[in-house]
This record gives C-alpha cells, structure tokens and sequence, in this order.
C-alpha cells in the first residue's frame, strides 16, 4: 500500500515539474511535449488510483488528439512566441 502512494506522490511530482516547464517554455512545440508529459503523469496516478476506465478515455485524448491538434494549429503561426 505504501508503494502505491510512494508511486502516487512521485506521478504527481513528475507531473507538477512538466507543467511548470511547459508554462515557461517559449518553445511552443516543447511547451506542448511538457503538457502530453504532464498528462502522462496525470494517467499514471489515475491508474494508481485504481481508475483504469477513466484511464482508457484520458489517455488517448489527453496525449494523442489535443497534442495533435495543438501542433497543428501552432503549424499555423509562428514557433516561437514572441514577447
């Protein structure tokens, strides 16, 4: 049981450190690989939390469709933004 909340408590450390990157990144296309990692983290504890259907749904919108049409609409303007 103890393992489980070690695992817990270290997915949310991952996932708190990818959203501080990826809200100071200027990189856009790497501010949204630190969001989709971010995600991961968040799936990891939800799995951790026992919740293995809402992983299922999370998972691949999280990381596969919003990533997706992020870059695509950052395809559309400029890579870097610009202060």
């Amino acid at each position: 049981m103890e393992v489980t909340y070690l695992l817990l408590a270290l997915a949310m450390l991952f996932a708190l450190i990818a959203t501080y990157l990826a809200i100071v990144e200027k990189h856009l296309v790497k501010a949204v690989v630190f969001s989709a990692i971010q995600s991961i983290a968040f799936t990891l504890a939800l799995y951790l939390l026992r919740a293995p259907d809402i992983v299922l749904v999370y998972l691949p919108i999280t990381v596969g469709i919003y990533p997706a049409a992020i870059l695509f609409l950052i395809k559309k303007t400029e890579e870097v933004e610009q202060p």
